[in-house]
Parts: structure tokens; C-alpha cells; sequence
């Protein structure tokens, strides 16, 4: 086998983790000594022991002259575990090969130097751009300090998300809904807004065959007019956090926060959506998988406030001008100033079509 067909293999090991090592990146590991598979590992949970450890673990003395393939410069610095540049060092490998390196400064570059500063053969880049991908949440929040923002809406062809008396029950397919739930699956928070709680009284956790992660539910509600009976207030299934502005009395806070509901107060009359992630983000969140109604969402797409588009769209026609699309607000003016994207990929989910689109400027 070649060098690709063995990090291809560590890509995939590492996809295990996509959605449950949060602050974390996702890595896999793969320890190759003569042409023989004999250690594989995947970094799994924030805390937990990084993906060269379970793979030279499992190598046991066969590390000795091995080639490790990892799909990101190993740590070379103690945080909740020790340095994995330091665990191979010891483990008397012998070549190192690297999908790409770390962009978090107490790594970005110093693992690959104390690797060959000990006389280890490194070769860095070797699938780069699909070991990129799976980070590509990490790496957003590392440069940008706010969390990854993901936007999805479920329309008919003509671009509805619900009829014009608001039935929105179901546009899309099973396959397509699954899909949705491995995303939340994926996400550290879910977001919509208080008409949504209002109109539907949603649970938005993980309903996956096998069960999942539940994120945290965030709720934009300026005036906090979430109902008391709702779902999200009361099932204790997930992390409620409702987001309001300056306008809410203490003593209607009160009311949630004795259910166990977060209330966080934005310190102007009007919630602004960087403002929300740049809170959100002071929390540790750093993917929020946004499912808000067509006004949550268009204020979303106004401030530019978008790293992924993802829209599933069912073959169906609803009409209606007072049907709702996906995108409100009062939107753009001029289509010089609209949000542009490129489409990433485009799937058949059963009947329904899934399209990914991420913007040509992100920010």
C-alpha cells in the first residue's frame, strides 16, 4: 500500500469523532510497521487520549521502526494530556507522515520540529485537503474565535418552507430527516428562534436509530415569550439556553431558571447575531447548526453570519404568496451586496435532493 492508502484509512478512523471531541479537532491514527497494519487510533473526546495514543497502544512494541500516518501535526505541549510528539519520540518510531498541521499556536509547527529535532523522518501534507475538511469547525474557531455557523432549511422545489396556514409537516422524506439528526449529531448547539417554539413546541434533540449526542438548544427570544409549558423548558432532555435582550425583568427570568433553563441577556433592545455567537462562544460552543424560521434565518444571512448552507429540497410545489420561503427579513437591496456561494456538493437523500453551499468570503 501507499502512503495515501494508509492515511485514507486514518482519515476515516478519525470521522468516528466527528461531533463528540468539541473544543477538540477530530484525528485518526494509523501505526504501519512492514507492510502490515498494527496500531489504529482516533482522538474520540475532549480529554480523553489522542488518537496516536490508542494507535501506539494497540502497536505495543511493533512501534519500534514503524511509520505512523496522523491526519494532524501531533500535540507537542501538556494540556489535558501529555505531548503525542513526545509519546512517538519514545515510542522510538521511525517515520512520521502528517495530513496537515495544527493551526493552534501552542502547536502550529513545534510537533513536526521536535519530531525531527530526535532524528524522526517526517513528511507533512499526504491528503491534505480531506484531512482539512474534517476540521473544518476547528479551524474556523481557532481563526475566528466565534463558532461555525451552519444554516439549513428544508423547502419545496418552488421554495417554501410551509404552507401559507403554516403546516410544515413534512416537506422532505425520512432519508433526508435522518440526515438532519446525524448534523445535529455533529453540532455543539441547535438555534432557532421563539416563533418556532411558539408554532411547533419542538424537542430538537437527536432522534438517530442508534441514539446520538443531543446538542444544546439555544432559543432567540428578545422578549422571552417562550411558552413555560413548552417541551424545551420542561423535558430536561438537553442544555436549554434561551437568548433574550436588555428589555426582560429578573423576575420573568426567574421563572425558567427555576426549571433549569439558561437565560442570557444581550446588553441592547434588539438581538444582534454576532453578538449571540460571540456569547455563545464564551461558552465553550463552537458549532451552532442553525434550524430557525425564515426570520431567524434571514438575519442569519443579513449579517453574513454563515459558514455552511445546507438545503434540502423535496419535489414538491406548495405556492401561495403568503407561503414562506426560507429566507426572510427585509433581505438585500442590490445584488451586489448579497451572499454568494459556491455549491460543495449536491445527493440524492431518497426523493429529495441535498445541496451544500458555503460562501465565497467566510467570516
Amino acid at each position: 500500500m501507499l502512503d495515501v492508502d494508509y492515511m485514507d484509512l486514518a482519515i476515516n478512523v478519525a470521522r468516528a469523532g466527528i461531533g463528540q471531541t468539541s473544543p477538540n479537532p477530530v484525528v485518526g491514527a494509523v501505526v504501519v510497521n512492514d507492510n502490515r497494519v498494527v496500531g489504529i487510533g482516533a482522538h474520540l473526546r475532549a480529554g480523553e487520549p489522542h488518537a496516536e495514543v490508542h494507535a501506539i497502544r494497540m502497536a505495543g512494541e511493533k512501534a519500534v521502526n514503524s511509520t505512523i500516518y496522523v491526519t494532524l501535526e501531533p500535540c507537542s505541549h501538556y494540556g489535558k494530556t501529555p505531548p503525542c510528539a513526545e509519546l512517538l519520540i519514545n515510542s522510538k518510531v521511525k517515520r512520521v507522515v502528517i495530513a496537515t498541521t495544527d493551526p493552534n499556536p501552542l502547536v502550529a509547527g513545534k510537533g513536526i520540529k521536535l519530531l525531527k529535532d530526535a532524528g524522526i523522518s517526517v513528511e507533512v501534507g499526504v491528503r491534505k485537503e480531506e484531512a482539512d475538511a474534517l476540521n473544518k469547525v476547528f479551524y474556523h474557531t481557532m481563526s475566528s474565535k466565534l463558532p461555525f455557523v451552519t444554516l439549513k432549511a428544508a423547502i419545496s422545489l418552488d421554495g417554501k418552507i410551509a404552507t401559507s396556514t403554516g403546516e410544515s409537516k413534512w416537506i422532505t422524506g425520512e432519508t433526508a430527516r435522518l440526515d438532519v439528526h446525524k448534523l445535529r449529531h455533529q453540532h455543539d448547539a441547535i438555534l432557532v428562534g421563539v416563533g418556532t417554539v411558539i408554532a411547533d413546541n419542538p424537542s430538537l434533540t437527536t432522534r438517530l436509530p442508534n441514539g446520538g449526542k443531543n446538542p444544546i438548544r439555544v432559543i432567540l427570544d428578545t422578549y422571552l415569550r417562550t411558552p413555560i409549558d413548552a417541551k424545551i423548558v420542561n423535558d430536561g432532555e438537553a442544555e436549554t439556553i434561551i437568548i433574550v435582550s436588555n428589555q426582560v425583568e429578573d423576575k420573568k427570568k426567574d421563572l425558567y431558571q427555576t426549571k433549569g433553563v439558561k437565560i442570557l441577556s444581550l446588553e441592547t433592545k434588539n438581538i444582534v447575531i454576532r453578538d449571540v455567537l460571540a456569547l455563545l462562544s464564551t461558552l465553550g460552543i463552537t458549532s451552532v447548526f442553525v434550524e430557525g424560521g425564515a426570520q431567524v434565518n434571514g438575519s442569519f444571512v443579513k449579517e453574513k453570519a454563515v459558514n455552511q448552507v445546507i438545503t434540502y429540497i423535496a419535489p414538491k410545489i406548495i405556492g401561495g404568496n403568503n407561503a414562506p420561503g426560507s429566507i426572510g427579513g427585509s433581505g438585500f437591496e442590490k445584488m451586489s451586496e448579497v451572499l454568494q456561494l459556491s455549491i460543495e456538493s449536491v445527493e440524492q437523500l431518497g426523493e429529495d435532493i441535498k445541496v451544500i453551499a458555503v460562501p465565497k468570503e467566510q467570516i
